[in-house]
């Protein structure tokens, strides 16, 4: 399953299901009112319901029975699949090779830190700054972790069980503030810094997590190429780590790092330019698209 937020002609954003080979996306509020099934307004509040899954299921087979609640799927604006999650955690260095080519030793236990949620847009939405703040911004392509349970001291073996599914993840970072700072929060959080989407993928739609190619391209040239497979620490371990350390409530993200290719460690270095198309995919997951601008 593929859940998304949408929205269609400005009007407020509605929650569905995305079904691609079919071009179609499923408006639950509209089959929820048909049905008379009451249905949550927000992703995290959905993922908090006891046997979510078994009410989408639902509704999504009497939608391909009768039609009903069924959009074309070109005729929708795709929004960030999650759009207050309590927590946005993220994961540094966690791709041997991106610890090279910055020049940083293996770490021994995954280094964490946060974004805010401003930082949160969507597909096809614009990655702005103001280039007297920095002119350092630079991309990373991640695989972000929905937390589906709340969870706390969960041991690795059972970690997937309390995911929601995974969606794509561009942790923009303002590499000029980053460093100057010594820590990473604000180069990491200016407005629109985290990119989400296109939707939330379930588990039973991927054959392997940690074995999907990743990648980012910038105006069609291919930067980061890489799989999940060279994790360093896989997301059982993640899952686990964090939920030792605080509790993870459903529609919480975590981002688990970025691969090599960046543009802050090449040479010379790139990054990221006004009118700039920067495209972030994960194989089996999608292809997130966002265009860049200042503000």
């Amino acid at each position: 399953m593929r859940l998304i937020r949408f929205a269609t002609d400005g009007a407020t954003a509605s929650l569905g299901v995305h079904k691609p080979d079919s071009g179609v996306v499923v408006d639950l509020e509209t089959i929820g009112d048909e049905l008379d099934v009451g249905l949550s307004e927000t992703m995290p509040e959905l993922l908090a319901e006891p046997r979510w899954r078994e009410k989408l299921d639902l509704l999504v087979t009497h939608a391909a029975e009768t039609g009903a609640g069924e959009r074309d799927a070109e005729t929708v604006e795709l929004l960030a699949p999650i759009e207050s999650p309590g927590k946005i955690i993220c994961v540094g260095l966690n791709y041997i090779e991106h610890v090279e080519e910055g020049g940083q030793e293996r770490p021994e236990n995954p280094i964490l830190f946060s974004k805010f949620t401003n930082a949160i847009t969507g597909p096809d939405s614009e990655i702005a700054w103001d280039p007297e703040l920095t002119a350092e911004v630079d991309y990373e392509a991640e695989l972000a972790l929905v937390v589906g349970d709340r969870t706390r001291r969960v041991a690795p073996e059972e970690a997937t069980d309390h995911l929601a599914g995974y969606t794509v993840a561009n942790d923009v970072s303002a590499r000029d503030l980053q460093f100057a700072d010594d820590q990473w929060v604000r180069g990491k959080s200016l407005d629109g810094f985290c990119p989400l989407g296109p939707s939330i993928v379930t588990e039973d739609e991927l054959d392997d997590p940690e074995a999907c190619s990743i990648w980012t391209e910038v105006n069609g040239e291919r930067l980061q190429d890489s799989s999940t497979s060279n994790l360093i620490f896989d997301i059982d371990t993640l899952v686990s780590f964090c939920s030792d350390a605080f509790t993870l409530e459903p529609g919480d993200v975590i981002l688990t790092g970025t691969p090599p290719g960046v543009g802050a460690f090449r040479e010379p270095p790139i990054y990221l330019q006004d009118s700039d198309t920067v495209e972030v995919g994960i194989e089996g997951i999608g292809t997130l698209t966002n265009h860049c601008g200042h503000d």
